[in-house]
């Protein structure tokens, strides 16, 4: 929550700058506005909106939840406040909601694809710059789960990182002994040698990184034949044409960066009554 609140209040402050020019002239008396939608899809960001009506002194009320199916038309919230605050914050709230929308609804697109696979839907760290909370947050709405919120959460061994470790069943011992014991490591491979590598060296997940459907099934067939506690992660330009095949080889989880970095916002107005 204090997140939430350090955030709005920066999103503010960069839209104010040294002030909006609008604020002390603004008409006294209290409004009333909508927040209606132009779009079809997931409603998210309002958990972020209702922390940003409470700092402006604004009253909200969702008609819609997080997480809700919207349709073009459908009045998503109403408010009431002083014309300055409603106004000079209207950018900011419709941008968090759009954007926020956005990606759960993407997000939410890919999960109906996995409709009836025993495989989750991962997102990734491929988020913008200081948004990482906020975009990971909408991801969530939309169905997805969290991959790795940062560095700190999962050790993951990429190709850049395995190309400076010489013994890697070394190096996998040396880890399990630094990190923290519930803390579980990820082996990125390419190729069939790299998987019976790094299940050797005793890794907690694999990602199958850009393989062909071909080589993901054999990975699969592995694990269960020698390493079944491994858990198996397909990524590489997966898409909503191509995510069903992944799912069909077996693997336990699909991730995709474009959960978050195709999305299009959603269209959002407010209208002051």
């Amino acid at each position: 929550m204090i997140n939430i609140k350090r955030f709005v209040k920066h999103a503010i402050n960069e839209d104010n700058g040294r002030g909006d020019l609008f604020y002390d002239i603004a008409p006294e008396g209290k409004f009333t506005a909508k927040i209606i939608s132009k779009s079809e899809g997931i409603l998210a960001g309002a958990k972020y909106a209702e922390i940003l009506a409470q700092t402006e002194k604004i009253k909200i009320n969702f008609l819609k939840k997080d997480g809700d199916k919207i349709l073009a038309g459908d009045i998503l919230a109403t408010l009431e406040g002083r014309a300055a605050k409603l106004l000079s914050c209207e950018r900011t709230l419709l941008n968090m909601l759009q954007h926020a929308s956005g990606i759960a609804t993407m997000a939410n697109r890919y999960v109906k694809k996995l409709e009836g696979y025993k495989v989750v839907l991962l997102d990734t760290r491929k988020t913008r710059p200081h948004l990482r909370d906020f975009e990971k947050y909408a991801s969530r709405v939309g169905g997805a789960i969290n991959h790795r919120l940062g560095l700190d959460d999962c050790l993951m061994l990429k190709d850049t990182h395995l190309r400076t470790i010489d013994d890697l069943c070394e190096f996998v011992k040396i880890a399990r002994k630094r990190i923290s014991w519930v803390t579980k490591i990820e082996i990125e491979c390419e190729t069939m040698e790299q998987v019976i590598k790094a299940m050797s060296a005793g890794a907690d997940i694999i990602m199958c990184d850009n393989m062909t459907l071909d080589q993901i099934r054999e990975v699969v067939m592995f694990k269960d034949s020698s390493y079944p506690h491994v858990l198996i992660e397909a990524s590489g330009n997966i898409n909503l044409d191509t995510i069903c095949d992944y799912a069909k080889t077996g693997v336990d989880a699909v991730s995709s960066g474009s959960i978050i970095h195709q999305a299009t916002w959603l269209d959002f107005s407010m209208r002051v009554d």
